[in-house]
């Protein structure tokens, strides 16, 4: 009787250890590394610690060293959530079925991409890229995957001069983040680049930039770009509902000092179907295939 009596309660234990280790799990996200690394810890910390209260599951930030390794992490199930451009967006998106995106800063909506040049170049802000924008000798884009600092950068340079970056300027760059081609053209390591304009606003704010060494030369159009993206299986994995309420508590995050660190002033309901006009320019200039 006590042998049975101890395997009944073995076996309650483990029963219980298995629903304890469906229900705390840790729920994990990402973010593509668009500036330097502190400044992402700074942000996605704070977030973590806010999702945690709200979704009452622990929470957990894993920087990630690249955009490509952001949509990796989210493809294996590494991380069930990621901070995404438009592009890393659809290209996570096409490769998790299920996935969604559930919001998007207020910002993300019409978001936009500077162009800059170095002052030595003479170039001056108008209300389109000047002819002599591509008689400068370099460029730099961001990231090879970034909405903002490449994919719609490289569009509008072909709607406006018809040729590929490479066939307009000798040497085109890819400095990897905003804040480093910010700096690389200021110091005239490149003549001309392009950058996300948040980025921009937010160094000009802090003095961080010498307006005497470089400027913004056009601002382009409005387009869709960053969104808060989720794996098709949370509800599988953490319990009914779980993707609703990791949706809303984004929606109701309003704290300030938690908006400003993005900086959005809040967060807004997007669906896939919203990044459609994103995709369809990576197909056109050849960034994603039509079939994958």
């Amino acid at each position: 009787m006590r042998w049975k009596l101890l395997a009944v309660a073995a076996a309650t234990l483990l029963l219980a250890a298995c629903g304890q280790s469906k229900t705390g799990q840790v729920f994990t996200f990402t973010a593509i590394p668009d500036q330097n690394e502190a400044h992402l810890v700074e942000r996605f910390s704070k977030i973590a610690d806010y999702l945690q209260s709200k979704l009452h599951v622990p929470v957990k930030y894993l920087p990630v060293k690249s955009y490509p390794a952001s949509i990796t992490a989210f493809r294996n199930g590494e991380v069930q959530m990621a901070w995404f451009g438009g592009l890393t967006g659809v290209q996570a998106r096409r490769l998790v079925p299920g996935a969604q995106a559930i919001a998007q800063g207020q910002e993300d909506a019409a978001f936009r991409s500077y162009f800059i040049a170095n002052t030595s170049t003479g170039l001056q802000p108008g209300d389109k890229l000047p002819d002599a924008f591509i008689d400068q000798p370099s460029f730099t884009f961001g990231a090879k995957t970034s909405t903002s600092g490449r994919l719609m950068p490289d569009y509008y340079l072909r709607q406006r001069f018809g040729k590929a970056p490479d066939q307009l300027f000798d040497k085109v760059g890819f400095s990897g983040d905003h804040n480093r081609t910010l700096a690389l053209v200021q110091s005239g390591a490149y003549a001309t680049g392009a950058l996300n304009y948040t980025v921009w606003e937010r160094a000009l704010a802090q003095g961080r930039i010498d307006t005497s060494k470089v400027r913004v030369i056009w601002k382009t159009p409005p387009y869709p770009d960053y969104q808060w993206t989720v794996r098709g299986d949370l509800d599988q994995r953490f319990g009914a509902g779980f993707t609703a309420k990791v949706r809303q508590a984004l929606l109701d995050l309003d704290d300030p000092k938690l908006l400003k660190v993005f900086p959005r002033t809040r967060f807004i309901p997007v669906t896939n179907a919203d990044y459609k006009p994103i995709e369809q320019t990576a197909e056109e200039i050849g960034l994603l295939s039509p079939d994958h």
